[in-house]
């Protein structure tokens, strides 16, 4: 299986990473803005199937050549691609810039969709996507000052997996979306400061590797929390 993961340079997606190389036989490609991260994660591989490509979402055009020519020349299809890349700034509505609130939906909107786009011509039928939300973007859940333009950015996602699912299913690839509650992440001290939150990174990769691996058998255009606390 050739597996796809964005923003895969700390947090839930480099856990996420390191949980799927433990399948030899599967190849984990890996993308993100920090190089140093990226080369450490590929060097600590125990099996040696993780290859990273530098891609800094807010500028797009200059990571994506190399990951695109690598896929092309090597004739690799994407059977997994998991959207974990993405990006907060806390503050006040009243308080937040825009600039911040910009940078927020280029990485997590928009990139995470134009990324999807180039991807999807090496996807075939049988193929999975997985979109990282949150909590903090699913209808009816608990809301938190500060966070206002995170959480409407991680809605849009919720929104784009489900016209996503029904545009796509006509071609075998299935499109999900996971939105995590309080996991033991940066991003999470970021927006709670001293949060003691009920799972570790790698304790949520576990259920996300194994939802990508087989929740495409089950579901299509699905918007799962999963969450113990949000906070």
């Amino acid at each position: 299986m050739n597996i796809l993961i964005s923003g895969g340079t700390r947090g839930m997606g480099r856990a996420t990473a390191i949980e799927m190389a433990s399948v030899e036989s599967d190849t984990i490609i890996v993308t993100g803005r920090d190089e140093d991260a990226l080369r450490s994660l590929s060097e600590g591989a125990v099996s040696n199937n993780i290859k990273s490509f530098a891609l800094d979402l807010t500028k797009r055009e200059e990571g994506l050549v190399s990951l695109l020519n690598h896929l092309r020349s090597n004739n690799l299809k994407i059977d997994l691609f998991i959207n974990t890349a993405g990006l907060l700034h806390r503050s006040l509505f009243t308080e937040s810039s825009e600039s911040e609130a910009r940078e927020m939906f280029e990485v997590n909107v928009f990139g995470t969709i134009f990324l999807i786009k180039e991807i999807l011509p090496f996807m075939s039928k049988g193929s999975h996507i997985v979109n990282i939300g949150s909590m903090g973007g699913f209808q009816g859940s608990v809301k938190f000052p500060g966070l206002s333009w995170y959480s409407a950015s991680k809605a849009a996602v919720v929104s784009m997996t489900e016209c996503l699912a029904a545009e796509l299913s006509s071609s075998g690839v299935s499109v999900n979306c996971l939105c995590p509650g309080a996991v033991g992440t940066e991003m999470l001290e970021k927006a709670f400061p001293g949060y003691k939150a009920p799972l570790t990174a790698g304790e949520m990769a576990l259920f996300i590797s194994e939802f990508g691996r087989n929740g495409h058998r089950y579901f299509n255009g699905k918007v799962l929390p999963v969450s113990v606390s949000t906070p």
